[in-house]
């Protein structure tokens, strides 16, 4: 495909028109992307790179028979959603199929990354109005999208940034049983968990508070791939429904077929837990925009009596609506939930080999094509390796596996590809990985100082714009402390981050 610009001329476009808060992938040295198709995407030189990162591009990059879906339909009619079209109702039916019996009633919303902020605004708004509360329990570190009243939710943005939390939020410690407060070793973490919430909701109503809703992606993603253990969301249900409120699951990274064995992740918990509310998005249009809140009847009839009309002029309109019918038919024509299955499994066993293998794998934890890998400097302590996960994402990158970071100390390796992913893929990128590990652990190992000093300069320093990714959104910039140093990242297959890397 013609580009437009050189690479150089993107970049320092995208530095005068773009805002600055909207940074891109490896931003020291960013991958400029001219197409791609199923699991690779290619640059402006026609390099392939392998990418385990885009959970948006669902049932793989450009598939034919999406881009087929929305040209035939876009070549007939695409018009507001108010006028009667058979797409919309089909694809409600459809999706609704794939859920519990009482989550019946769609709204559609869209547009982008904000279609997990419309979808879960629009969750808030049919909670509050169904009992007329107003509070939310939120987890730790969760996130939940962009808009004001969802940056309000996320402590993943609001604890970064100069929002202070408002009085109506709540935050539950994450359910994480590797690095949280409850670990693996807990007789009960699930209940010691949802008692966490239990309390939260008596300190509200001691204060004459009354919660409206308690919100959490099935599995969370922002918070470091955290796999909540079994029982925990029946018993906050039950908590929460006793305090007059909802369940409101955002399945907005994790759903349609993700985890393999399920079409949600929330059904993981068990054929006893149901939420009232269910977000949804990013994998449903295959990278076209859409997203869509499904909740009871009930509930749907209570927002309807606000008198409030709700109307998205775009939500299921006749071109997103045929491509949600596309990907849900290739979801099942190419068993795309057996190969997360089949492909999840099989790379899951090679990681562990690897978490055998190298003392800086703490952890392993996912389901289906939905993984984490948790870098540590002490499997003891459990130190979260934040300075080391982004050596090894850059230098995955020049080993043409595009992966990303993430949790709250940005050190979890996230791997959430999309799922036409194949077994001589996952062997692909384990190699690679297994590879620099060995580098960086043989460099620690020899002290860094005989392998590096503190004087020796790096082929490619970390550019100011690359701090916010490579330090992530909650870490500490060591320019704030005179007693700790930093090097940049070396390009040298042999050369270490610093000197820190061996405390």
């Amino acid at each position: 495909m013609r580009e437009l610009y050189s690479k150089q001329d993107t970049l320092a476009l995208r530095r005068k028109h773009i805002g600055p808060s909207c940074k891109v992938f490896f931003a020291a040295d960013p991958v400029k992307i001219v197409r791609a198709q199923r699991q690779y995407m290619f640059d402006e030189r026609g390099d392939r790179y392998l990418d385990c990162i885009n959970n948006v591009a669902h049932v793989g990059h450009c598939h034919p028979e999406v881009v087929k879906a929305a040209l035939e339909q876009m070549e007939a009619l695409n018009t507001n959603s108010r006028f009667l079209h058979d797409n919309i109702v089909e694809y409600a039916r459809r999706l609704s199929a794939t859920l519990p019996e009482k989550l019946s009633v769609c709204y559609f919303t869209n547009s982008g990354c904000l279609n997990r902020s419309e979808a879960n605004d629009l969750a808030l708004r049919l909670a509050r109005q169904f009992r007329g509360h107003q509070d939310v329990i939120t987890l730790d570190h969760a996130y939940h999208g962009h808009l004001s009243s969802l940056i309000e939710i996320s402590p993943y943005k609001f604890r970064k940034g100069k929002d202070v939390k408002k009085e109506f939020v709540h935050v539950a410690p994450a359910p994480d049983t590797y690095r949280g407060k409850y670990r693996e070793d807990h007789a009960d973490p699930a209940n010691a968990y949802a008692d966490e919430v239990k309390e939260i909701i008596e300190k509200a109503h001691n204060s004459g508070r009354k919660i409206a809703a308690f919100i959490a992606e099935s599995m969370q993603s922002c918070g470091g791939q955290i796999i909540p253990p079994a029982g925990y969301f029946q018993k906050v249900a039950e908590y929460v429904h006793r305090a007059g409120g909802v369940f409101i699951a955002d399945e907005v990274q994790v759903g349609f077929g993700r985890v393999g064995k399920h079409f949600w992740s929330f059904q993981m918990q068990g054929e006893d837990f149901v939420p009232d509310i269910v977000t949804m998005g990013k994998p449903m249009g295959n990278g076209h925009p859409m997203a869509c809140v499904v909740t009871t009847k009930e509930i749907a009839e209570a927002f309807s009596s606000s008198g409030m009309e709700y109307f998205n002029t775009y939500g299921g309109n006749p071109v997103s609506s045929a491509i949600g019918l596309a990907v849900l038919n290739i979801i099942e024509n190419e068993d795309l939930q057996g190969n997360a299955t089949r492909v999840g499994d099989y790379l899951t066993e090679l990681l562990n080999k690897q978490k055998a293998k190298h003392t800086l794998i703490g952890d392993i934890r996912g389901i289906g094509l939905f993984i984490g890998i948790d870098l540590v400097k002490d499997r003891q302590e459990r130190t979260p390796a934040t300075d080391e996960a982004q050596h090894v994402i850059y230098k995955m990158k020049e080993k043409r596996v595009l992966l990303s970071a993430d949790g709250p100390h940005r050190n979890v390796l996230k791997i959430k590809p999309p799922m036409c992913f194949t077994e001589e893929d996952a062997k692909f990128m384990v190699d690679q990985l297994d590879e620099i590990l060995t580098v960086l652990e043989e460099a620690i190992g020899a002290k860094s100082e005989s392998v590096i000093s503190e004087n020796t300069p790096c082929r490619a320093k970390m550019p100011n714009e690359a701090r916010s990714e490579l330090l992530g959104e909650g870490a500490s910039d060591p320019r704030e402390n005179p007693g700790q140093k930093r090097n940049g990242l070396c390009t040298d297959k042999h050369s270490l981050l610093s000197k820190r890397l061996k405390t």
